[in-house]
Parts: C-alpha cells; sequence; structure tokens
C-alpha cells in the first residue's frame, strides 16, 4: 500500500514515515499544499493523510483539488476541535477526520479501515461483480457506480452508502445506523457527518437534488433508497 503524509511538522512527518514503513507500507511526504496536490493526483496511492493547516496551500483547498481528478481515500488531520472544521473536512470531500493531538494506533487503526472498506464492499457477495436497479448500475469489484449510462464519481464512504442503499432498497436507515454502519461502532463523530455525505450524494446521483428520487428522506426517521 502506497500512503502520502501531508503535514508541515517535520518531527511529526518523520515519525508517521517511519511508522508506516514499519508496517509495510510505502510512504510519499509533503510539506506544503502544492506539493501534495502535486503527489495527490499519484494513480498509485492508496491513501492520504492531510493536515488542515498547510503553508502555500490550506488542506481543504488541496483536498478539493485532488477531488477533482482522483477519488482516492483522504483522512483529514485538524489541530483545531471545532465542530465546523471536521464538517467542512467532509464537505470538500474528505472521508474521515482525526483531531491532533492523536494517538497513533488509531491512526493507523483509521487507516486500515478506510483500506478494507476501498478495498470491500460492504453487502455485495464475492461473486456479484455488478447490481442494477431501474438504470442504476452499482459495480463491486471496481467499486463505481453508474446512472442511465453516466458515470458518478464518489469517495469511499459515498461509495459504501450506495452500496449499502442499493443493496437494500426500500430499507430505512437512521443516521445513527449509519454511522455505525459505515463509520464503525468506535467512530467519535455525530449525525451531521452523516448528513453532509447525504447532501454530497444528492448533489452527484440526483438530476434534482431539491427533488431526490433515488435517496430519499423518511422523515423522523432516517435515509432510504427508492429504485426510480
Amino acid at each position: 500500500m502506497k500512503i502520502l503524509i501531508v503535514d508541515d511538522e517535520k518531527l511529526l512527518v518523520k515519525g508517521l514515515k517511519f511508522n508506516f514503513e514499519q508496517d509495510g507500507y510505502t510512504v510519499e511526504t509533503a510539506m506544503d499544499g502544492e506539493e501534495a496536490v502535486r503527489l495527490g493526483r499519484d494513480k498509485t496511492l492508496d491513501i492520504i493523510i492531510l493536515d488542515l493547516m498547510l503553508p502555500k496551500m490550506d488542506g481543504l483547498s488541496v483536498c478539493q483539488k485532488i477531488r477533482e481528478t482522483s477519488n482516492v481515500p483522504i483522512i483529514m488531520l485538524t489541530a483545531k476541535s471545532e465542530d465546523m472544521d471536521k464538517i467542512m473536512g467532509l464537505e470538500y470531500g474528505a472521508d474521515d477526520y482525526m483531531t491532533k493531538p492523536f494517538n497513533i494506533l488509531e491512526l493507523k487503526a483509521r487507516v486500515k479501515a478506510v483500506l478494507r472498506r476501498k478495498g470491500k464492499p460492504l453487502s455485495a457477495p464475492a461473486n456479484q461483480t455488478e447490481e442494477t436497479k431501474k438504470g442504476v448500475k452499482l459495480n463491486t469489484f471496481s467499486r463505481s457506480l453508474t446512472i442511465d449510462g453516466r458515470e458518478i464519481e464518489l469517495t469511499v464512504k459515498e461509495y459504501d452508502i450506495m452500496d449499502l442503499f442499493i443493496s437494500n432498497p426500500g430499507r430505512v436507515y437512521s443516521r445513527d445506523d449509519l454511522l455505525d454502519i459505515i463509520w464503525g461502532y468506535d467512530y467519535p463523530g455525530d449525525v451531521r457527518t452523516v448528513d453532509v455525505h447525504m447532501r454530497r450524494l444528492r448533489e452527484k446521483v440526483e438530476p434534482n437534488p431539491a427533488e431526490p428520487k433515488y435517496i430519499l428522506t423518511k422523515w423522523g426517521v432516517g435515509y432510504y433508497f427508492k429504485e426510480a
């Protein structure tokens, strides 16, 4: 696995690089936002650990730039504890976040969880390569989504949500259900994380996000997928 670590704290980068290399990862590093964008477009990357506060270009802008050409998983690091910083990271395409200071073992666990989800569908059986629901095609091997012939670029978490929904049409999932299933029982975030991802998903998959026909809301309960 190839990982890119982006932070302007030299000692932190050195420590993370050493720890991940000990676990068998190939590690690239960047010390500023511009270098992060250049390296982040490398198609061989498996995951990026990206600090929010960077010289030349901040982490949110870096995340947005990388998302223009790549769906590589991104874990955002932030020294700020305010919820808005975390939510903004998710809005710009990050898959997860951690607040500094953090435990290296927890970061490693997050990386493994994201990579595991990237490589293994949540609900489709091993011999199933494609599931079709009235113009919506989910390829579980390439982890790609096509709607009426239009390929939709999804992040890791967005794909996992669509995988779950399409495999269980009509079933309503509460925000807490989705946090447990998609992010894991020990995820420190809250239900606003789910709402952010649902809004982003609707912007991508719905012809008119204001009047969704695929991802619907059952008010007071949660979200579900309807075969349009």
